[in-house]
């Protein structure tokens, strides 16, 4: 891909992008785009291109790459992921005795930290299947403070020197010594972990992973904060910098109930991770029934009357609410209380104000109802699916199979009309955009697939929606410039199976094609990343 004028293209600057395809529905069978001021100017063919090439700034010239609109990742942790990317992770650990020895070998390398951090660590695949005992960390550590956070981040394990920098940690709920802190327990060793990042630290991990988003084709990443996720301090310089350096869009939710204070923070809404439950894999997502592998049946944080009031509270303050629910019994109190608040305000201003659930994985028939009346947005995390679904993965094992098989139900939402945002929750799993679009174009449930068109749909489209913007995430004149260039093989029009009308597969029928994400088939690899018109990523030598 070669440029006639300078590579890094001014917002005031009009540009042709020509000679590659370009995925819009104002012309199928796209060749060339001309940006200007921000916005896509316009969509259309090689030959009609000519015209414009001698009245615009800049020629790109794509040498038959793809062009998409940016992908937005609809549930991220910014710090955290930045963190991942720059300290211990443990995602890629496949036994408890690899997990030790890297931590050893992290703690060795990093004799001026205050505070170890890492992540990712997942005891239910490894061959020992129990976490790491606090000793074995003090050992491995030689007594520094150490959080570990598992997988999921709902539950993490931590020395007695961490322990001993929360105080009062021990008479916390979800104290259990020698297991897995939960609930308020973990809150306070987490809180007291990010207390000893500096702000210069964390400013460079937010800088570390918007820069890894925009390598990606992220455009928007929408930040999940809250005074049990990070910080006020946190959160508000994650928004500034997003101001003040091209890079990713950030739009921030704060999940907490006072509604003020999360407009006073500039924060989108009073939402994202507002708990009303926890996770499946750490035993604290809120079930009907029992787990398959212990005898309760989670945690619940919000009821029904909680969920209720801060809908009202939101929807009166012209703010978006929003919950994190995993659990059938939580997700069902979410859609309880919705309704209670669309009995007091009406349906219509209820569905107005687009509320979310983040997660959303154990439906019912009558909860996705609820969704679809309720005009709740699904922001979910396909990729769940693809690391614990399956009938020997983790779910499988919480829940037993026939409960595990109705999870993250993609397909079953869309023709109820719910509608998807996607989303990694990072770094709870990777920034990969892609990735997910594949994994819930390849669901382990079949049942549950959705074509790669209307995967690829919720993960660009979609995230514009989810925070109230319709004229975004497609590249139509007229839409903001947001958009990704992309090296990757012929384009296809996959659908799941059978059950997807044939017509759409045929060429004659204009539907534009994208990538084969086939399993084992090589992923897209991105070229530029721009957001309103200005060039936030380059891939070197290109």
């Amino acid at each position: 891909m070669s440029d006639t004028t300078a590579p890094e293209p001014n917002h005031a600057r009009t540009v042709l992008l020509r000679g590659g395809e370009v995925h819009s529905p104002a012309d199928p069978f796209a060749t060339a785009m001309v940006v200007e001021r921000g916005q896509v100017a316009w969509v259309g063919s090689e030959g009609a291109a000519d015209a414009f090439a001698d009245g615009v700034d800049e020629v790109v010239d794509l040498e038959g790459a793809l062009v998409t609109p940016a992908f937005t990742d609809a549930h991220v942790h910014t710090t955290a992921t930045g963190l991942a990317l720059t300290g211990l992770d443990l995602s890629g650990v496949r036994t408890l005795a690899d997990a030790l020895a890297r931590v050893r070998e992290f703690a060795a390398s990093r004799p001026a930290d205050r505070v170890l951090l890492g992540h990712g660590w997942d005891a239910s695949r490894w061959p020992e299947r129990r976490p790491p005992h606090r000793d074995e960390l003090d050992e491995a550590t030689g007594g520094r403070p150490l959080y570990l956070s598992r997988i999921d981040v709902h539950s993490a394990v931590a020395t007695t020197a961490l322990l001993d920098l929360a105080p009062g940690v021990r008479g916390a709920a979800g104290f259990h010594d020698g297991e897995p802190l939960t609930r308020d327990a973990h809150h306070a060793v987490r809180a007291a972990a990010f207390a000893a990042v500096t702000p210069q630290q964390r400013t460079q991990a937010q800088r570390a992973a918007l820069r890894h988003a925009a390598s990606l084709g992220i455009g928007s990443v929408h930040e999940c904060a809250g005074p049990e996720i990070s910080s006020e301090d946190d959160f508000t310089g994650l928004l500034k910098l997003a101001a003040d350096e091209a890079g990713p869009r950030v739009t921030g939710y704060w999940a907490e109930q006072d509604v003020a204070r999360a407009r006073e923070l500039g924060a989108a809404g009073a939402a994202g991770d507002l708990f009303v439950d926890g996770s499946l894999g750490s035993h604290t997502a809120c079930l009907h029934g029992p787990y398959a592998d212990a005898d309760h049946t989670g945690t619940a944080y919000l009821d029904t009357g909680a969920v209720a009031a801060h809908v009202v509270a939101c929807t009166e303050a012209g703010l978006q609410a929003g919950f994190h629910a995993i659990g059938d019994a939580a997700v069902a109190s979410v859609v309880d209380g919705m309704r209670a608040a669309a009995e007091k305000l009406g349906t219509a201003r209820v569905r107005a104000a687009r509320h979310r659930v983040e997660h959303a994985e154990m439906l019912t028939p009558a909860t996705i109802a609820g969704f679809a009346d309720l005009g709740l947005t699904a922001s979910v995390q396909p990729a769940f699916d693809a690391l614990w679904g399956g009938a020997e993965g983790m779910y499988a094992e919480r829940l037993g199979a026939e409960r595990a098989g109705t999870l993250n139900p993609f397909a079953a939402l869309l023709r109820a009309g719910v509608p998807l945002a996607f989303g990694s929750d990072s770094p709870v799993t990777p920034l990969d955009p892609w990735g997910t679009v594949r994994a819930a174009a390849f669901h382990r449930t079949p049942a549950h697939r959705v074509s790669v068109r209307a995967a690829f749909t919720a993960h660009t489209r979609g995230g514009w929606r989810a925070i109230g913007r319709d004229d975004a995430g497609v590249l139509v004149p007229g839409a903001p410039a947001d958009y990704a260039v992309w090296r990757t093989e012929e384009l296809v029009v996959q659908a799941p199976d059978d059950r997807v009308a044939r017509w759409s597969t045929d060429p004659r029928s204009g539907t534009p094609g994208l990538p084969d994400l086939s399993p084992g088939a090589d992923l897209p690899v991105c070229l530029r990343t721009v957001v309103d018109g200005r060039t936030v990523f380059v891939r070197p030598d290109e």
